[in-house]
């Protein structure tokens, strides 16, 4: 309300209220008229009446102060579904950059979203759903790291409604994809010179309307309404006509700013106004100011104890230098802040300098300590620094299974025949006549029908190779001999025969080893396990002498683990599992089995990171010719073997972030 021709007599230009809706009454005077502004809690209708020489000014009863304190809802899905649909799953992820993610899971695309922020808090309501016991609870999900502290979800009336809890600045967003709600709450970072801090302007929103009012007055308004205490620059003058309603008062003052070319620092509940060149001006002589302070002002020594540090290491970052450069005398050091050192051009390991241009640093290895000589400012943030870099390195628990499982079967069959003619040995003839008065003989080679021929008793031995005729017995499998049985066909006279002899195999092998190397290190720290034998062989050289030698047949696992923020680990994997071969002239034969790769695992999860499937069938038919092809009675003339063998190789592997009580365990 302006009153004109009314001067401020009050010598104040805010009267504290706080009864009812009202909470304050500013008083501003520009020129010749005087300024009252109601600051209520929330909206209200009102009257103004003049009684004689006061002005009455009657506010109606505000609303419920729980609908002042509720947002209005954001209609983000309409229901089209008749009948309650239930929540199947509510869950909570970590995302990028700090961001927590709340994931529900409905049973529907149908389901109507309300979101709307009340207070602090973030409220969701499924319109026309259900909620299953299992999931009516409360989520503790602080230690994620995020803004968001707790999550509860609870049915009222036809309604799902879940209550997200964050901490500190934040700002929210939602979407949907296909059946799955996600809301995002992602952190912001705080700007010191911010006058409120969250997303864009949220002061609280005032309305002005002025005309040719000086800006010093203006901002003397704004002041009032926020509580902030303002220190107005001599050089901030000039009047300024603006009409701004229900705009929030952060964002008021900075369309003040920017149209009188001012800028603002916030130190505090303290604001300092002054035109932009001024403020640059004196930033800028506070830095010189200060680097010539650095130049006179007294050097001071401390020490710094280092637990999980090295101290020459510690040392050679704060003088500039690399950790492969520097200067150790005994058992410490010392690098200084000669004008060399920190001037060098052609030294390709020198890097930013911590310490002042005056400032010193020793180590000492067999304490681990340092020792530090510069101005306080300086010791003030190496020691920051040193509280944030010495702590103890995270270990990582890495666990491989390696199983090799194998299925070998093998089947052979064969068959050995062969005959002997004996009459010859008695005195007959031998062979079968023919037509002339001749004879023919069948024997398996030349000397054994020369001997059945030559009628010398003993001259031919039934038990010896020279009587078969076919000789295709069944082969070993692994190492062992088939069964055979046995048939012999003679004459009465026991003179002529016929031998049969049938050899069958069949062998069934299933195996399964399991390799199971773990080992421990610290986050990004390379570690090896290796277990295994290392072969001697000879090696003949130039001259003729011998040497041994050696080869490795080993289960190794090699790796470099590194712990992201959000706690998963990625690692750098090296498997290798050999095992010895077939022995050769040259040396042992090495049967490697070797997986070398990249993966991103979630603690405590595990994955597979290589597999090898093999299948082998062979099949191997050694027979006589065109005898062999004979239906059923070629089987007398030939041998079969038949081998199929699978073998399967997986690793699997699981890293576990050890935590100090798993450490002390």
């Amino acid at each position: 309300m302006d009153l004109p021709g009314v001067a401020n007599g009050l010598g104040k230009s805010v009267v504290d209220i706080n009864q009812g809706n009202l909470r304050s009454v500013a008083v501003a005077t520009a020129g010749d008229r005087t300024r009252l502004v109601l600051n209520l809690r929330q909206p209200s209708n009102y009257r103004v009446e003049l009684q004689g020489k006061a002005l009455v000014v009657v506010l109606d009863n505000a609303s419920a102060p729980a609908l002042a304190t509720s947002g209005d809802a954001t209609h983000f899905a309409k229901p089209q579904n008749d009948n309650p649909l239930p929540v199947r799953d509510i869950d909570f992820r970590r995302g990028p950059d700090g961001t927590g993610r709340v994931v529900v899971s409905l049973a529907s695309t149908q389901v109507g979203v309300d979101i709307r922020q009340q207070g602090q808090s973030l409220v969701v309501e499924f319109l026309r759903s259900s909620l299953p016991d299992t999931l009516r609870r409360r989520l503790d999900v602080a230690d994620f790291g995020t803004p968001v502290q707790s999550i509860a979800s609870f049915q009222t009336g036809d309604r799902v409604r879940l209550v997200v809890e964050p901490k500190g600045a934040w700002e929210h967003s939602a979407y949907q994809n296909d059946n799955q709600f996600v809301l995002e709450v992602k952190p912001l970072k705080a700007d010191p010179n911010k006058l409120v801090q969250g997303p864009g302007y949220s002061g609280e929103k005032l309305s002005l309307n002025f005309q040719n009012i000086e800006v010093r007055a203006l901002l003397q308004v704004i002041a009032d309404f926020t509580n902030f205490n303002v220190v107005t620059s001599d050089t901030v003058t000039g009047s300024v006509t603006l009409r701004l309603k229900d705009v929030p008062w952060d964002q008021a003052l900075d369309i003040i700013m920017q149209s009188k070319g001012l800028g603002v620092r916030k130190n505090g509940n303290v604001l300092w106004i002054a035109p932009k060149d001024e403020l640059a001006a004196k930033e800028q002589l506070d830095l010189e100011a200060r680097k010539k302070l650095a130049e006179l002002e007294p050097l001071r020594t401390q020490s710094f104890q280092l637990n999980y540090t090295k101290a020459d290491e510690v040392a050679k970052g704060l003088s500039g230098q690399s950790t492969s450069g520097g200067s150790s005398s005994g058992s410490g050091g010392n690098s200084n802040a000669s004008s060399s050192s920190n001037s060098s051009s052609g030294a390709g390991n020198q890097t930013q300098r911590m310490l002042s241009p005056r400032g010193s640093v020793i180590f000492e290895t067999r304490t681990n300590q340092l020792f530090v000589t510069d101005i306080p400012s300086k010791l003030e943030e190496i020691q920051a620094l040193i509280a944030k870099i010495d702590i103890p390195v995270r270990q990582v628990l890495i666990e491989a299974r390696i199983v090799e499982a194998d299925d070998k079967f093998g089947r052979t069959l064969g068959v050995k025949l062969g005959g002997a003619d004996l009459r010859g040995n008695a005195g007959g003839i031998p062979g079968y006549s023919v037509a002339g008065g001749n004879y023919v003989q069948i024997g398996s080679n030349y000397a054994n029908l020369g001997r059945q021929l030559s009628g010398t008793a003993g001259a031919v031995n039934i038990t010896d190779g020279s009587t078969q005729l076919v000789n295709l017995p069944a082969a070993t499998l692994n190492g062992q001999s088939a069964a055979s049985l046995a048939l012999s066909l003679f004459s009465p006279t026991a003179n002529r025969l016929l031998n049969l002899e049938l050899s069958a195999l069949e062998a069934d092998g299933k195996g399964k080893i399991i390799s199971s190397p773990r080992v421990i290190t610290a986050d990004q720290g390379k570690a090896i396990i290796e277990q295994g034998e290392e072969i001697p062989y000879q090696v003949a050289s130039s001259s003729g002498a011998t040497s041994i030698q050696f080869k490795k047949a080993s289960l190794k696992l090699e790796v470099t683990p590194q712990i992201t923020p959000e706690g998963s680990v990625i690692m750098d994997l090296d498997v290798a599992k050999d095992s010895r071969g077939t022995d050769t002239i040259g040396g042992p034969a090495i049967n490697t089995k070797h997986a070398k790769t990249q993966v991103l695992v979630e603690n405590g999860g595990t994955v597979v990171i290589g597999g090898i499937f093999t299948q082998e069938e062979r099949t191997d038919v050694n027979k006589v010719p065109l005898l062999g092809d004979i239906p059923v009675l070629g089987h007398l003339f030939r041998n079969t073997s038949k081998v199929t063998n699978k073998t399967e190789l997986l690793i699997f592997i699981t890293p576990k972030i050890v935590t100090e009580r798993g450490a002390a365990r």
